[in-house]
Parts: C-alpha cells; sequence; structure tokens
C-alpha cells in the first residue's frame, strides 16, 4: 500500500470535530429528557440496525430483504438465554451476538451466487423460514404469543431496567456507540476500500486480486452479528420476543431508514431512524391510523425533492464523510 492511500484513510478515519458532540449529546438524552427515554432507546436499536445493513448495501452493494432473520435470531438467542441459562444482559448480549454472526456466516454463502434479484429472494426466504420455524416450535419460542416471562438481571450487577427505560436507553446508545466505532473503523481501513472496490466494479476488483467472495462472506457475517446485537438489545430491554421480530416489516423499515438518511455513510443509519422513529411517533400521536399514508408521502417527497434538499439540517453531517 502506498503511502498516499495510507494518509488518504488515516485522514478519512479521523474523527470530525462534530462527532464528539452529537456522541455526548446523544448519550446525554436519557437524562435531559428523561420523559421520552422510551422512544430514545427504540431509536438507538433500530439505528444500530441500520448500520448493520449498512455494512452489507452501502458498502458491499449487496441488497437484502431479509436482514430481519439476523435481527430476530439475535432477539430470541438473547431472550431464551435470559429466561433458560442466566439474565446478565451483557453475557446474552455477547451470546446473541455470535449466534447471529454464526448465522450469518452460513448464510453468506447464498449472497455469492446468482444475481441481485436472486439475493433479494434467498435473503427474504431465509428471514421466513426462520419465522416459520419460529412459530412451528411453539414450546420453545412461544409460538404466536412470543416468549414471555424474559426477566434481565441488573448491567454491571448494579442498574435495574425501570419502566420508565432510562436504563435502557443509556444500556443500547452504549451498545449503538461501541459497534458504530468499530463499523467505521472498519469502513476506513484497507478493508472497507476493497469493499467499496467490489461495490462499485465486481468484476474489476476480482481482476486486481481482491478475494470477492471471502470478502463478501466476511462483511455478511459482521453485519449478521450487529443486527442481533440490536434485536437483542430490543428482547432485553422489553423482556419479550415475539414472531413480529422476524417480519418482512422489519426488514423493509430498516430499508426505508437508509433511504432517509443515505447509503455508504455510516450516519446515515443514524438520521435515518431519528427521523423515521420521530415522524412515526408524532404522526401516530395525531392520526393513529393513516400515520403509514404521511410516511410514505414524506418518502415521495424525498424522492421527488431530494434528500439533500428536504434534510438540510443534516446535510452539513455529510461533508465529514469519505
Amino acid at each position: 500500500m502506498t503511502t498516499q492511500v495510507k494518509d488518504s484513510l488515516n485522514a478519512a478515519s479521523r474523527w470530525k470535530i462534530w462527532e464528539p458532540v452529537f456522541w455526548l449529546l446523544a448519550l446525554a438524552s436519557p437524562f435531559l429528557l428523561s420523559s421520552h427515554a422510551l422512544i430514545i432507546n427504540e431509536i438507538a436499536i433500530v439505528a444500530l440496525f441500520a448500520v448493520s445493513l449498512d455494512l452489507v448495501l452501502g458498502y458491499s452493494g449487496v441488497v437484502s430483504l431479509g436482514h430481519a432473520a439476523f435481527f430476530g435470531m439475535g432477539a430470541y438467542t438473547a431472550a431464551l438465554f435470559a429466561k433458560l441459562v442466566m439474565p446478565d444482559p451483557l453475557v446474552g448480549l455477547l451470546v446473541a451476538i455470535g449466534v447471529s454472526t454464526l448465522l450469518g456466516a452460513l448464510c453468506s454463502f447464498t449472497i455469492l451466487r446468482g444475481s441481485d434479484l436472486t439475493r433479494l429472494m434467498v435473503t427474504l426466504g431465509v428471514a421466513l423460514l426462520l419465522l416459520e420455524l419460529a412459530n412451528k416450535f411453539s414450546e420453545i419460542t412461544g409460538g404466536a404469543d412470543g416468549l414471555q416471562g424474559v426477566v434481565m438481571g441488573p448491567l454491571l450487577g448494579r442498574f435495574d431496567f425501570d419502566l420508565y427505560g432510562k436504563t435502557a436507553a443509556v444500556y443500547s446508545l452504549v451498545v449503538l456507540l461501541v459497534f458504530f466505532v468499530l463499523a467505521r473503523r472498519l469502513a476506513k481501513s484497507p478493508f472497507g476500500a476493497t469493499l467499496m472496490a467490489i461495490r462499485d466494479n465486481r468484476l474489476r476488483a476480482m481482476a486486481i486480486g481482491i478475494p470477492v467472495s471471502a470478502r463478501l462472506s466476511v462483511i455478511y457475517a459482521i453485519a449478521a452479528g450487529v443486527a442481533g446485537a440490536a434485536g437483542a438489545l430490543l428482547a432485553q430491554t422489553t423482556g419479550f420476543a415475539s414472531l413480529d421480530v422476524f417480519a418482512f416489516d422489519r426488514s423493509a423499515d430498516v430499508m426505508l431508514l437508509l433511504v432517509i438518511g443515505g447509503t455508504g455513510w455510516l450516519y446515515g443509519g443514524v438520521a435515518g431512524a431519528i427521523v423515521f422513529k420521530l415522524l412515526q411517533d408524532g404522526i401516530s400521536a395525531i392520526t393513529p391510523q393513516y400515520w403509514t399514508f404521511w410516511i410514505g408521502l414524506f418518502l415521495v417527497m424525498l424522492m421527488l425533492v431530494g434528500r439533500e434538499k428536504l434534510m438540510r439540517p443534516w446535510t452539513w453531517f455529510k461533508r465529514g464523510r469519505a
């Protein structure tokens, strides 16, 4: 690797001035906005889920309609671990990440064959298979009623999960920050540069000696583990896991987050999560029956007007991306 390339990657990996401020405000938000801790927790979880999809979609060019498979696997793994083994949330989180990563590694072989349309159907099929398995083995998963009676122990042995969601929000935000830093480091590394080369032109990447199949398998497994962490956070902070975690709607929603925030830029998933959840919460409070209409109208305007113009407050963030 030439010195110029190294300098370019090092410059891209440096934190911009606004980034520490953003994350400090995010970590302080459960205390500053304690009455909104529950929605802050939801935003952190879906933001982490969106970051995981951006790793395979934005940086690798692999479109997935079944990313909820790994989210759901993480949720059920964390819930079952807490109920049957031990209630420690951090240990459960690590186990859920490990199981989801293993599932992603196994499923990664399916994305290496066929066209983009084939991959769409295969990834969707994996999620549907897991949904049906979770429904079939109701004695373990609770079936359509969901896995109930999940009681989490105190975080770090000291902080109980309260009804107001403050502990849950801080926990989810810290996990989001940790995985965001790791994902950012990965994206700005030589490995990330090879992923973008594969995304831009797979044949050219193969011609210059990049092991395309191996790179895609690794990033798919990593993204699955991150999605599993998001699912685990959902199960741990709500004490419940249902078939909904495998639903197509969840995969579609996380895709919408990246449509709103933009792909190939990890902050796009965070921005999309904030905008989408705030719109969903605000509009559903005004018109519970028709909130999806207004979300759809917003997306149409986003496409017609352009993301940069409609979401102008976020454009200064995008100036810092590589």
